[in-house]
């Protein structure tokens, strides 16, 4: 029997960031199953900066996701000048991460994660990503090395892709996986407890 769970999520994205005490607690509660992270988005190729009312918008909308989830957000209008708000080269880093080291990987998005959204980093700036990625245990030169490569941006479409053929609306997506076949457990924000509770199911009924 393989199992394992699939996290389809995107660094830039809030909801994301609100659901990171979940994956936190798996990895705690679930120590022996695999977590396999996804890059997904919404929205992979905006190309205008961030104006006044956008970031306006965007603190209105973080300021929610803080209320429900209880994550630390900084103001979006302390966020770099000009900013656009394009996620792949997060989302690349992501995949070089997974790459180099699968367990750094999630402490690692996690960090990017706290950077934009609670310290206003521009994770959109692979010296930025660089830096956080050294911070978390990779070999700076060969994460720089694999950062633009072919192969990794093929990696990343492959998995935008592969999120967008599930035909769900929301981020983030948590799948569970036993021998092939995919059972959902979340899409969207959803009560940790919530997710919890269906996963210990999913567990048990393998036992």
């Amino acid at each position: 029997m393989q199992q394992r769970l699939i996290y389809v999520m995107d660094p830039m994205c809030s909801w994301c960031w609100g659901l990171a005490p979940l994956i936190d607690a798996i990895f705690q509660a679930h120590p022996d199953v695999p977590v396999h992270l996804v890059a997904g988005s919404l929205r992979p190729h905006l190309q205008a900066p961030l104006d006044n009312a956008s970031r306006q918008a965007l603190a209105a909308h973080w300021q929610s996701v803080a209320a429900l989830s209880g994550q630390p957000f900084s103001d979006p209008q302390a966020l770099p000048e000009p900013l656009i708000y394009n996620v792949r080269p997060a989302s690349q880093a992501l995949i070089v991460a997974r790459a180099l080291d699968v367990e750094r990987l999630w402490p690692f998005v996690r960090a990017m994660q706290q950077a934009f959204f609670a310290e206003c980093m521009d994770i959109t700036r692979p010296a930025v990503l660089l830096e956080i990625a050294a911070a978390n245990g990779y070999d700076p030169v060969e994460f720089a090395a694999r950062f633009d490569q072919a192969d990794t941006q093929q990696l990343l479409d492959e998995d935008w892709g592969w999120a967008a053929d599930r035909g769900l609306a929301e981020l983030p997506i948590l799948f569970a996986e036993r021998d092939g076949q995919l059972a959902l457990l979340g899409n969207g924000y959803r009560s940790p407890n919530e997710v919890l509770s269906l996963l210990q199911r999913w567990v048990g009924a393998a036992a």
